[in-house]
């Protein structure tokens, strides 16, 4: 799964120590969900669009190939 967390973060001149603490996840997490590494639960997925200002739909993009 894509995500644009990254473009999003970095467009609001966010560290991911800090988009992390107002998550309430580490910044490893943020880390591993920027890198593909890691697909946040659906809650965290809601929490992310929400600070953003949009949905989960335009920020996590199913791969079709998978």
């Amino acid at each position: 799964m894509r995500n644009d967390v990254r473009r999003l973060r970095t467009a609001q001149e966010l560290s991911q120590q800090a988009l992390g603490a107002v998550l309430g996840v580490s910044r490893q997490t943020v880390n591993a969900i920027e890198q593909g590494r890691y697909d946040p639960s659906l809650p965290l997925a809601i929490r992310i669009a929400r600070y953003f200002g949009t949905t989960v739909e335009e920020i996590f993009h199913v791969d079709d190939d998978t």
